[in-house]
């Protein structure tokens, strides 16, 4: 990879690093059964089609054009195309409510929509019906009376290319890129505005730090929503690699898409893992006689392992004939070819660290906010430490207020909430940028994260809980899906569980439990003790003021849909309180 390279805005990636290679697959996406191939040239000709389009169309610098879609190829090359005109995107969830995609069309000022299918356009439509401003809705996929996004891309013909370049180079490092509207746990979605100069700095961090090393003959598999500036950042720093991207179809199909593509890197969230490692577990339950006595053999060996400390003769031994029985199936339904996988937006259990290293997976895990471009930390590869989210980025200064906060500054911080100057002089004071996260450094380098400001509560005997903490414990459990830490002004901290419900009813079945449907579950008398058992094992370790108590099993999960859940599946605590507020009463009512 060229190191002396110049970059001002985020679009030069195309003309600095992917035309050069002129790689036959610089992006990728599954199309009727066949991975369909964009080559270097393909992709940087339709991005100048889309500029040019939508110059023809009217659109000007610092117009707002929303992307709503699932991960492909279009969403990155439109992205781009308006990127170059000076326009702004601004990318939405498609899982978001109807009265959020109207708020954020009216706030924004939005002028163009992309949308990727007809769930999705019937979606806008609704959200834009008695809206003005809203020039045209164009669909990825094919759509009966629908405009499709080939419109814009033949808007293009007969515009001049020097109108283009023009344009171009009234575009700079200080122009906003993209408004990112965050919904929060609280409130109206707020948009974050991140410039030009904001992503590549923090580009320029991850690869100057080497957060991130990869080759140019590497391949990604991207899977997490573009919309999040995580997923988008990783993009623009594999084309800042010349790593080729290949879309997964869905998150129905990572599995499948992981053996065909064999990718070299991907980016996940810890709840992905879980769910991962959990199923494998579930598998090693099945097994019998000697081969479910050498799974657990080295499952256990796993659980004890630290890539950063000299574990013994003895210990490197038997790892090494684990890795070749046993976990060297797990890296072959990864593909075979996984140098690490990154992993972001919440805590990662430091079991799933110790035994996916173990299994020769390295797991790098980052910490930042949509407000710092996102990253503003991460583990190396050969210096971290489990439990940490790694060290600070080169180019970014961290320090630990008097309260715990974190406290960010560096020129990947956002340029501010869009219209809420009140707002932003709030979280940004005297350059310095509020996370709202509490931590620590450990050995004076490595970032530890231990909860989020706001949800510290005091019990009734005066000690503060940090609920993250626990909740993330609660859920090392293969039994617990989602869990909600709760105990302001009372005796103890109790706790709303989700079940992992197939686990359940496979643990049901073992035990000849007879249940019908997850309620039924949930209310026996066997299965109320076997969670009372593991949460009081988990809880062994923590201080007594802050262990779980009581706990109670609920039917369903928590969801986006419910109004309980972020689009980041963060827990809406004040909605999941008020909602289950008889269940938490008959917790402490004797």
């Amino acid at each position: 990879m060229k190191t002396n390279l110049t970059i001002n805005r985020v679009f030069d990636l195309l003309y600095t690093c992917v035309l050069p290679q002129n790689k036959e697959d610089v992006l990728a996406c599954k199309q009727k059964g066949q991975w369909k191939k964009y080559s270097a040239t393909q992709v940087v000709e339709l991005v100048n089609k889309v500029s040019l389009g939508l110059i023809k169309w009217g659109i000007q610098k610092d117009d707002k054009i929303a992307i709503i879609a699932n991960n492909r190829p279009e969403w990155n090359i439109v992205e781009l195309g308006i990127q170059q005109i000076g326009a702004v995107s601004v990318p939405m969830y498609p899982t978001i409510t109807i009265e959020d995609y109207k708020y954020i069309f009216e706030d924004a000022s939005v002028k163009l929509v992309f949308v990727s299918d007809e769930a999705l356009l019937k979606k806008v439509k609704e959200a834009t019906a008695d809206l003005k401003g809203i020039e045209g809705i164009f669909t990825f996929d094919e759509i009966k009376q629908a405009a499709h996004w080939s419109t814009i891309v033949k808007l293009s013909e007969g515009v001049a290319v020097e109108t283009l370049e023009e344009r171009k180079q009234q575009v700079s490092r200080e122009d906003l890129l993209t408004l990112i509207y965050t919904s929060g746990t609280t409130g109206r979605p707020k948009g974050v505005m991140l410039t030009h100069d904001n992503i590549i700095a923090n580009i320029e961090g991850i690869i100057e730090g080497k957060h991130i090393v990869l080759e140019e003959t590497d391949r990604a598999l991207s899977f997490l929503p573009l919309c999040h500036i995580y997923e988008r950042t990783d993009v623009y720093v594999f084309m800042r690699y010349g790593v080729s991207i290949y879309y997964a179809e869905s998150m129905e199909t990572i599995g499948d898409n992981l053996k065909e593509v064999k990718p070299h890197v991907f980016a996940t969230v810890p709840r992905l893992l879980e769910k991962v490692y959990d199923k494998i577990v579930a598998k090693g339950h099945d097994l019998t006689g000697i081969k479910k006595s050498l799974f657990f053999w080295a499952l256990n060996l796993g659980l004890q392992y630290d890539p950063m400390k000299p574990m013994g003769w003895w210990y490197d031994t038997q790892l090494s004939l684990a890795r070749k029985l046993i976990f060297s199936k797990w890296q072959e339904a990864l593909g075979g070819n996984i140098k690490f996988i990154a992993s972001g937006s919440a805590a990662l259990q430091p079991r799933l660290s110790r035994i996916f290293w173990a299994a020769g997976i390295p797991i790098i895990e980052g910490y930042g906010l949509t407000e710092t471009s996102p990253v503003i930390s991460s583990c190396l590869l050969h210096d971290f430490r489990i439990g940490c989210v790694g060290t600070v980025l080169p180019n970014i200064q961290v320090k630990i207020a008097e309260d715990g906060e974190i406290l960010v500054k560096g020129p990947s911080v956002m340029k501010g909430y869009y219209k809420k100057p009140e707002l932003t002089a709030e979280v940004i004071q005297d350059g310095w940028f509020h996370t709202g996260d509490i931590g620590e450094f450990s050995e004076g380098k490595y970032l530890k994260i231990t909860d989020r400001k706001k949800e510290m509560f005091k019990t009734s005997g005066g000690k503060y809980v940090a609920p993250q903490l626990l909740e993330n414990k609660l859920k090392e459990s293969m039994f617990i899906e989602q869990a909600i830490v709760i105990g302001e002004g009372q005796k103890f901290p109790s706790a709303l569980l989700v079940p992992e419900f197939n686990a359940l009813k496979e643990w049901c079945n073992r035990h000849n439990i007879a249940v019908a449907s997850n309620q039924e579950m949930i209310t026996h008398p066997r299965v109320l003790e076997k969670y009372d058992a593991v949460v009081k094992e988990l809880m062994e370790n923590i201080a007594k003021y802050e262990q779980v108590k009581k706990v109670t099993l609920l039917p369903e999960l928590f969801s986006i849909d419910a109004g309980e859940l972020t689009p980041t599946l963060k827990l809406k605590r004040k909605i999941i309180h008020r909602k289950y507020e008889k269940q938490i009463d008959t917790m402490y009512a004797c």
